[in-house]
C-alpha cells in the first residue's frame, strides 16, 4: 500500500477512538437493538473482521449501520466511518486489483474507492440487497473497471489513428458483454457455481473472500469451488 493509503485508514482510527466519537457511537447503540451489545467501536469492529459470528449476523450489523448512514444527523457520519473501517479489508484488494489492472495510480486509485464507497453507502437500497459487503465491493470494482473501459475508448477516438482501427460499437461493447457470455457459458456446464467460480478465478478474489460474499463456510466454498473446476476440466477435454 502507499502511505497515503495508510494514512487514510490511520486517520479513520484514531477518529473512531476519540471521546466523541465514542459519545455519537453510544447514541447508536442506544437507537438500535443490533448495535446495542457493542461497548465500543473496536468491539463491532473486531466481530465484523474476526469474530466468530455467521455471516448473516455480520450482515445484520451491516445493515443497521448503513440505515445510521443514511439517517443524516450527527450519528450518520460516524456511522459512515464505521462502515469503511469494517470494509477495509475488502476495499484493500479491490485497490489492490485495481492498480494491477492499471486503473490509475494508487493514490488516485485510493481516492476514487473511497469515493465511491462513501456514495455507495449513503444511497444503497437496503430493501433490494441482500448481502451488504459484497454488493458494495462488487459494484465499487464494476464501475472502476467500466469508468476506466470508456476511457480507453474515448482515448482511442481521440487519437490521430487509421479509422479502420477505430472499433466499432459492438466491439466497443465486448469489454461489457463478455463477463455476461462467459457466465452464462459457465452456467451451462457447471451450474450454480458459475458466479463462484468467476469471482475467484476471473476477479481474483480469495475463497475465503467469496466465501463471505455467498454466506457460506470456507469448507464449503472450497469444496464447491474444487468440484465445480472438476466438472469443468471433464468438460473441456469432451471438446479436445
Amino acid at each position: 500500500m502507499s502511505i497515503a493509503w495508510h494514512e487514510i485508514r490511520d486517520h479513520l482510527m484514531f477518529s473512531s477512538s476519540t471521546l466523541g466519537f465514542q459519545h455519537t457511537f453510544d447514541a447508536i447503540r442506544h437507537s438500535s437493538e443490533l448495535l446495542a451489545h457493542f461497548a465500543d467501536p473496536a468491539a463491532l469492529l473486531d466481530t465484523l473482521h474476526v469474530g466468530g459470528r455467521a455471516p448473516d449476523e455480520k450482515n445484520q450489523l451491516l445493515v443497521a449501520l448503513v440505515g445510521v448512514a443514511q439517517s443524516g444527523g450527527e450519528t450518520a457520519d460516524c456511522a459512515l466511518t464505521l462502515m469503511l473501517l469494517a470494509l477495509w479489508p475488502g476495499l484493500d484488494a479491490v485497490r489492490r486489483r485495481s492498480i494491477w489492472r492499471r486503473i490509475g495510480t494508487g493514490d488516485e486509485v485510493a481516492s476514487e474507492i473511497l469515493a465511491r464507497a462513501s456514495e455507495a453507502i449513503r444511497g444503497l437500497d437496503r430493501q433490494r440487497v441482500n448481502w451488504i459487503a459484497a454488493t458494495i465491493l462488487r459494484n465499487i470494482e464494476r464501475d472502476l473497471i467500466r469508468t476506466r473501459q470508456r476511457e480507453d475508448r474515448h482515448q482511442c477516438l481521440r487519437s490521430e489513428i487509421d479509422p479502420d482501427d477505430i472499433p466499432t460499437d459492438g466491439e466497443a461493447l465486448s469489454a461489457d458483454a463478455s463477463p455476461a457470455l462467459l457466465h452464462g457459458d459457465l452456467v451451462c456446464i457447471i451450474g450454480r457455481d458459475a458466479d463462484l467460480v468467476i469471482r475467484v478465478a476471473v476477479d481474483g478474489f480469495s475463497q475465503a473472500e467469496v466465501a463471505t460474499e455467498l454466506g457460506l463456510s470456507e469448507a464449503a466454498t472450497r469444496k464447491r469451488y474444487q468440484r465445480a473446476t472438476r466438472r469443468l476440466r471433464d468438460a473441456l477435454q469432451e471438446f479436445l
